[in-house]
């Protein structure tokens, strides 16, 4: 690895997971759309599942005394298939398309970040929580990034803030868990390379989390959001340019 691209691996992954320490979550978003312009998009998605599982319990948000199972139960069996699903699709697309449409997800997540949701919503029926876990093994076994779709459906079943802080990381340490093992079962991504990477990243990871951690209550959550909002466009854009490379 060239020193420059060396220098922005360290950079990027101090953002995200500084960004991680400060809102417990977002970092798959920023370090799966920005290292994707260096190395492959599956070895970026085992990277950034691998730092993400422990950087969540770093970070302190599990609390299984306030883990709502019997939502995360409802999702297990849908995550698998949708995980399969989107091993599929990452071996029938164009690594480009799958590039594409990271980049529209993305700008889609940026811009729900700068608009305020207005009035309450309605509590959808718990059977849908199925196509809602299919959706969140597709996105993290292609992207590492369902976090946001996490967080929209457990949003939707109308759980305390406690509840919500409490199942939001056990569900992600589950989705990355999974999309971790199917992608190195099935041999989509390469220990060998993945795994010198994941061992020089976790301190820096880790260093990015303490450091978020330290200065959370010094930033403001919108300055923070705007922020997060505008980097993510920023990587959204860049990744839809694969279409047209």
């Amino acid at each position: 690895m060239q020193i420059f691209d060396l220098l922005y691996a360290v950079a990027v992954l101090l953002t995200a997971y500084f960004v991680l320490g400060v809102t417990g979550m977002g970092s798959a978003l920023i370090v799966v759309p920005l290292l994707a312009q260096r190395w492959p998009l599956p070895e970026v998605v085992a990277l950034s599942i691998l730092l993400d599982v422990p950087a969540s319990i770093l970070h302190g948000g599990l609390n299984l005394r306030h883990v709502q199972w019997q939502e995360l139960l409802r999702l297990v069996p849908g995550m698998a298939m949708g995980t399969l699903c989107g091993l599929w699709l990452l071996g029938q697309l164009d690594p480009k398309w799958p590039l594409f449409a990271l980049g529209i997800y993305v700008l889609v997540v940026a811009v729900r970040a700068r608009v305020p949701q207005a009035g309450p919503r309605v509590a959808p029926a718990a059977r849908w929580g199925h196509l809602a876990a299919w959706v969140m093994g597709v996105i993290e076994v292609m992207f590492a990034t369902a976090g946001p779709v996490v967080v929209a459906w457990l949003q939707t079943r109308r759980l305390d803030a406690i509840g919500l802080r409490a199942t939001v990381p056990v569900v992600m340490v589950l989705a990355g868990t999974v999309a971790a093992a199917v992608l190195f079962g099935f041999g989509r991504t390469d220990l060998a390379t993945v795994g010198p990477r994941w061992l020089a990243a976790m301190p820096i990871a880790a260093a990015g989390v303490a450091l978020g951690n330290r200065v959370a209550k010094r930033i403001s959550p919108l300055w923070m959001g705007r922020m997060l909002a505008t980097l993510l466009a920023i990587s959204g854009i860049a990744l839809t340019r694969h279409v047209w490379a």
